[in-house]
C-alpha cells in the first residue's frame, strides 16, 4: 500500500508537469512566432520478484514478474510546425514561409554581435539610428555573401520593402533609384527541435540542435514574406483535450492515494 502511494505520488507530480506544460501553451496562444511544447512519460524503476525462466525438462518455462515503481517525465518537446500566417501590412512585418530562423544580435553596431540567437518572430522595427531590430530591440542579422552585417535603413527613406528573398530596399529621402539595405540572413539547424529557450520569443543553440547552417531565403530556406506576420502554433483543440487528460490522470492518481489510505485505515483498526 505504501508503494502504491509512493507510486501515485510520483503520479500527481508528473501530471502537474504535463499540466504546466499546457498552460503555458495555452498562455501563448496569440504570441507570435511561438513553438509549442508535448510533455511524454515513461514507466520508472521495477521491482522484480521472479525473474524469467527459459523450458526445461518438465516445464515450459516461467515469466518474469515485477511491480512497477511509478512514472517519471520522459521529455518536453518542442513542436517546431509552421504557424498560421496573419496579413497585418506593416512592411517591417516579416514571416517565413518554410524552414529556417531569423537570426538576432546581441550587440550594438558598428562591432558584430558578442553572441546569435533565433527567432521566428518577425515584428521588426527601426530604432532610432535605422537599424532593423526585433520588438525587444535586438538587432536582425543580414547576410553578404558570406559575411555578417547589420541592415540599416538610412533616416528619412520611404517605400521600405523586404522581398521573398530577404532583400530590404528602399528610396532615399531624396528620392532616385531604389536602394539596398542588405539582406536578412536565417539560419538552419541539424535538430532544430533541440534549440533551447531563452525569452523573448527567442532560442539559443545547444549541442542537441548542433551547429547553424547560414544562409539567405530560397532554394533550402524558406522564403521571406512581407507585411506579414506567423502566429503561434499553439492548437486550442488539441491543448485542450491535453488539459482534460491531464485532469484525469491527476484525479486518477488522487484516488488511488485515498483507497490506499483507507485500506491503512482499516488495517490500523484491526485491533479494535
Amino acid at each position: 500500500m505504501i508503494r502504491g502511494m509512493f507510486s501515485a505520488i510520483s503520479g500527481l507530480r508528473n501530471h502537474q508537469i504535463m499540466l504546466d506544460v499546457t498552460a503555458n501553451n495555452l498562455a501563448n496562444v496569440n504570441t507570435v512566432g511561438f513553438k509549442s511544447s508535448r510533455a511524454s512519460f515513461k514507466d520508472q524503476l521495477q521491482q522484480t520478484y521472479q525473474f524469467g525462466t527459459a523450458a526445461g525438462p518438465t516445464t515450459g518455462g516461467l515469466n518474469g514478474r515485477q511491480v512497477g515503481l511509478g512514472v517519471q517525465l520522459g521529455t518536453i518537446d518542442n513542436q517546431m510546425g509552421s504557424g498560421s500566417l496573419q496579413a497585418t501590412g506593416n512592411p517591417l512585418d516579416v514571416a517565413i514561409q518554410g524552414d529556417g530562423w531569423f537570426r538576432v544580435g546581441l550587440g550594438a553596431p558598428p562591432a558584430m554581435p558578442t553572441e546569435t540567437q533565433y527567432t521566428r518572430a518577425g515584428n521588426f522595427r527601426r530604432n532610432d539610428q535605422g537599424y532593423l531590430v526585433t520588438a525587444d530591440g535586438y538587432y536582425v542579422m543580414g547576410r553578404t555573401g558570406t559575411t555578417d552585417a547589420y541592415i540599416q535603413i538610412p533616416l528619412g527613406a520611404t517605400d521600405t520593402i523586404v522581398g521573398e528573398d530577404g532583400s530590404v530596399s528602399y528610396i532615399p529621402s531624396g528620392g532616385g533609384a531604389r536602394t539596398s539595405a542588405g539582406t536578412i540572413s536565417l539560419a538552419q539547424f541539424p535538430n532544430e527541435e533541440g534549440l533551447t529557450r531563452v525569452s523573448g520569443n527567442r532560442w539559443i543553440a545547444d549541442p542537441a540542435s548542433g551547429t547553424e547552417i547560414v544562409g539567405t531565403p530560397g532554394g533550402t530556406f524558406g522564403v521571406t514574406t512581407s507585411g506579414t506576420l506567423e502566429m503561434s502554433n499553439v492548437d486550442l483543440a488539441a491543448e485542450f483535450t491535453q488539459m482534460i487528460v491531464a485532469q484525469r490522470g491527476f484525479q486518477a492518481n488522487s484516488r488511488v492515494i485515498s483507497t490506499s489510505d483507507e485500506m491503512l485505515q482499516d488495517l490500523v483498526n484491526l485491533k479494535r
